[in-house]
């Protein structure tokens, strides 16, 4: 069949909206901008046509659209190798050849050409148009500037061309490697193609529409096959996900359902991972029945095995039980169709019944069905859904039945890790109770692949300490560890900071089986370092011989990297002359820190002169450490010198300039990281996001937000632009411009997506900030404080007030201070002891003694450091209960009350 003929044009579904009409102008780019390059790939053909073989007629001249045809046919046969000219022996022949290939795939390089500047200028006009029909830019040099598309072409060379096309090398076993440098590099260009159409169909589809993209495809000669339309009906499903819209989710349906239509008609073979999402997509928005219309389509197309499993999620889902009964009683009471495989069909049911944890019909339908002809996947399904329903007794009883009396114990170990780390209501330590508890219990051992699997089970739970549990277990039964588990423990103990287990991880390592390599031992190095044991670190440097395994420079960088943080150069200088006695060569890494930790110009020059000569590739990390210890020398103007050198990586080029500014900015260089951060904005490049955060850190003299506010714009990832903008804030608090900064929480509010916590912690840091600015901050927390009740509708965190009260002990204002006190009890928040001692310490600055006495009374007086506080206060501002009870006894003498005055004297 010709997938290459036009697409028929198919009458959509009922109630279709009319598919979208390419415009005009739009059509007329698409159809015509690849004909300015026809003339220059054909002559580029014909003169490596020449190099290989005997002269071949030149082609006929062509026009319009079978012109482009003819040119990207042939393109796509020089690519793929299809050219039937038999290659010269000799070698200069080759690398002739080599060159003129190179030449006509990648244009132009230096001064070479291979055709005339006219043609050239059209390949390049041909480039511009593509870019602006895609981009939706009639000026594709807005887009890009000449220095940015220079580094781009810079980094397409240095990618594709990894692989040389012939090998420099010429002897024994050359022909095997061109063999397999020519495998690799056909891999390499496959992969690349083919993501490359996917994203251009991708791209085309959301500025067109699927009905114009493959009018475009059709078009310019290309083939639309399983991955277009691949693209296309995800582009269609993730347009309906997003709206809100009913019609226009509708729309996006028809146009799927058109999509699947004419591959139908085209002869393909519409397989699962193509209706799959579409179906998910329409269960999952409820069009129950868009999905019995889609399924009546592709039923012809498909044996469609996978029947039941969409058809029950669909009732689950729009919790239709009548249809849930009714498909189960096909199977309870035999009456499945004659189409359909009676054992298929309840797997399939058994598979929605399980992922919906669906309890009642579960063990209605495992009544029924022969367990001993399920699949292995189906019966993992069933035990995770009987562990998250807690039902033991019934997963024990399945097990013994699944397996019957020959089920070997490795099996049912599996099935019972299956079931236990299911168990979602349990906490990991009594999951591995209960894994333990139910091998005793059906009397079989654990199995060594199920000991991994708890491992990493518990790994994923953040349970390291546990995990280290069940390896002590394991080692005690005989079994080993393979080393990619062992050094998950490590990365989990990493993560989080539970770096004391260790020592006991090497202590498994040094007595039990396991298996370790040289990451295992760079992670453990790393941990003790990062408890600051260094002797432990060494010790096992020491220990490597006796595991078989090599040292490598990563364990000693991780050492010199731990003494270096710490500033303690003589340590890391002496890990550089321990290395050297062990044989080991330094690394990029190691000449990085090295530099990086540089105080002396002469020394910074020696160890980069060490790095060229030792034959190392000069990597970004050596040039940015150049950059931070220039910079730390004092030295800044050589530091900027570094972007210019001539070994600097052109595809590392913005990472090199990031770490310029970052250098620049952190030694209050502000002007000039300006400066280099306009520079790269002009080329067309992006600046790294952590040195645009470090330039907003840095940014402290006022009238800067206007550019704050354009670096927070250029901040896309939402971990750097969180961070970025809870600096803009505290930069708008110390500048006293509440209404910027509230606008800004606004936007992060919506940012942290109900994380109170966050949110709690940004609105400390901005109080603590008021605290600081004595002494209008005050009145400026004060005002905050009614901003963002009013505004973001956000109560109040405790330190918040807590942070207000201390300013009104700085402020000596005790009017403030008793609404402060109020506002604990309006936003829910219980007096504690540090509330009520800075209430106290308040009142007292203020000389409210009176009310100091009575939150006096409130403060527990057992703990030392209390008590100190309070004689704290008196000292420095008197005992409060003395002084009111004179002020009330000069009040009652005037006023002559004697009964009174009696009462209080007693």
């Amino acid at each position: 069949m010709n997938h290459c003929s036009p697409t028929p044009s198919l009458p959509p579904p009922p109630h279709s909206p009319p598919p979208a009409e390419m415009p005009a102008s739009v059509a007329r780019n698409l159809s015509s901008l690849f004909r300015p390059s026809a003339a220059y790939v054909i002559a580029a053909a014909s003169t490596l046509s020449e190099k290989l073989s005997p002269p071949l007629p030149p082609p006929p001249p062509v026009a319009g659209d079978e012109a482009l045809k003819q040119c990207v046919s042939l393109l796509d046969d020089l690519l793929s190798g299809k050219t039937k000219a038999k290659k010269k022996k000799k070698s200069d022949e080759s690398e002739r050849c080599e060159d003129d290939v190179n030449r006509l795939v990648w244009g132009s390089l230096g001064d070479q050409s291979l055709s005339s500047s006219s043609s050239s200028s059209s390949c390049e006009d041909s480039a511009s148009d593509i870019s602006s029909v895609l981009c939706g830019s009639e000026d594709s040099d807005s887009l890009c500037s000449s220095d940015t598309q220079e580094l781009r072409n810079e980094k397409s060379y240095v990618q594709i061309l990894q692989v040389p096309w012939f090998s420099s090398l010429f002897h024994t076993g050359t022909s095997q490697r061109r063999k397999e440098l020519s495998r690799d590099r056909k891999v390499n260009f496959k992969n690349t193609v083919s993501d490359r159409c996917s994203l251009l169909v991708t791209k085309c589809a959301e500025k067109l529409g699927p009905d114009a993209t493959i009018e475009v495809l059709g078009r310019v000669g290309r083939a639309t096959g399983l991955k277009e339309y691949n693209a296309l009906i995800r582009l269609c499903i993730e347009t309906g996900r997003k709206t809100e819209d009913e019609d226009i989710a509708m729309e996006q349906y028809y146009k799927a359902y058109q999509l699947f239509s004419w591959m139908k008609e085209k002869g393909f073979e519409i397989e699962e991972q193509t209706y799959g999402p579409f179906l998910m997509y329409l269960i999952d928005m409820h069009m129950k029945e868009e999905f019995y219309h889609f399924l009546q389509l592709i039923k012809d197309a498909n044996s469609f095995t996978r029947f039941g499993y969409y058809e029950m999620l669909l009732s689950i889902e729009t919790e239709d039980e009548d249809k849930i009964h009714e498909l189960l009683s096909e199977i309870t009471l035999k009456k499945c169709k004659k189409d359909l495989d009676p054992q298929y069909l309840v797997e399939s049911y058994l598979m929605a019944l399980c992922e919906r944890d669906r309890k009642k019909e579960l063990l209605e339908l495992l009544e029924v069905v022969d367990i001993a002809k399920l699949s292995l996947e189906n019966i993992q399904n069933i035990l995770r859904s009987l562990g998250r329903l807690s039902l033991q007794s019934v997963a024990k009883k399945f097990i013994l039945t699944s397996l019957g009396d020959g089920g070997e114990s490795e099996q049912i170990s599996d099935f019972i890790c299956s079931f236990a780390t299911s168990m979602e209501n349990l906490a990991v330590v009594h999951i591995i109770l209960k894994y333990k508890d139910m091998h005793t219990e059906l009397e079989v051992l654990p199995s060594s692949s199920s000991y991994e699997r708890l491992i990493k089970f518990c790994i994923g739970s953040r349970e390291a300490h546990l995990a280290l549990d069940v390896v002590d277990q394991m080692c005690e039964a005989g079994f080993s560890l393979s080393s990619d588990t062992l050094n998950s423990i490590l990365h989990a103990c990493e993560e989080s900071s539970e770096f004391c287990l260790v020592r006991g991880i090497y202590s498994a390592v040094s007595s039990c089986k396991l298996k370790p390599n040289s990451e295992t031992f760079r992670s453990m190095i790393s941990l003790s370092v990062r408890m600051k044991d260094y002797v432990g670190a060494y010790d096992m440097l020491m220990g490597l011989e006796k595991v078989n395994v090599k040292p490598m420079p990563s364990m000693y960088n991780a050492i010199m990297g731990g003494y270096f943080r710490e500033g303690n150069l003589v340590g890391g200088y002496r890990v550089l002359e321990e290395m050297e006695k062990a044989g080991v060569k330094p690394d990029y890494q190691t000449y990085s820190y090295l530099i990086n930790n540089c105080k002396r110009e002469k020394d910074i020059i020696k160890y980069y002169d060490r790095v060229k000569s030792s034959g190392l590739t000069i990597t970004k990390h050596i040039f940015m450490a150049l950059i931070n210890a220039y910079a730390n020398c004092g030295k800044l103007e050589k530091a900027k010198k570094v972007i210019f050198d001539d070994g600097v990586p052109a595809k590392n080029i913005n990472e090199i300039r990031s770490a310029l500014l970052m250098a620049l900015a952190s030694n209050g260089k502000i002007s000039d990281a300006l400066e280099v951060y306009d520079k790269v904005r002009e080329s067309g490049s992006t600046v790294e996001p952590k040195a645009l955060v470090s330039l907003v850190e840095h940014m402290e003299s006022a009238g800067q937000l206007p550019r704050l506010l354009q670096i927070l714009d250029e901040l896309t990832d939402t971990f750097y632009w969180i961070d970025g903008c809870s600096r803009v804030i505290l930069y708008c608090v110390r500048h006293k411009d509440l209404r910027s900064a509230v606008d800004l929480l606004k936007k992060l509010k919506d940012a942290f997506n109900d994380d109170e916590l966050a949110g709690e912690v940004l609105f400390d840091e901005v109080f603590s900030q008021i605290v600081e600015m004595e002494p209008s901050g005050l009145q400026l927390g004060l005002d905050m404080l009614q901003m963002i009740k009013k505004e973001l509708k956000i109560r109040p965190s405790r330190k918040c007030l807590d942070f207000l009260l201390s300013a009104c002990a700085s402020a000596k204002d005790a009017k403030s201070a008793l609404l402060i006190w109020k506002e604990y009890e309006m936003a829910g928040l219980p007096y504690n002891l540090v509330t009520s001692l800075k209430m106290y310490q308040a009142l007292m600055a203020s000389s409210d003694f009176g009310s100091a006495a009575k939150v006096l009374t409130r403060i527990p007086k057992d703990d030392s450091h209390v008590r100190s506080i309070l004689l704290a206060c008196e000292a420095m501002y008197g005992k409060p209960i003395e002084k009111d009870i004179k002020d009330k006894i000069m009040i009652l003498k005037k006023k002559k009350r004697v009964k009174w005055l009696n009462k209080l004297l007693s």
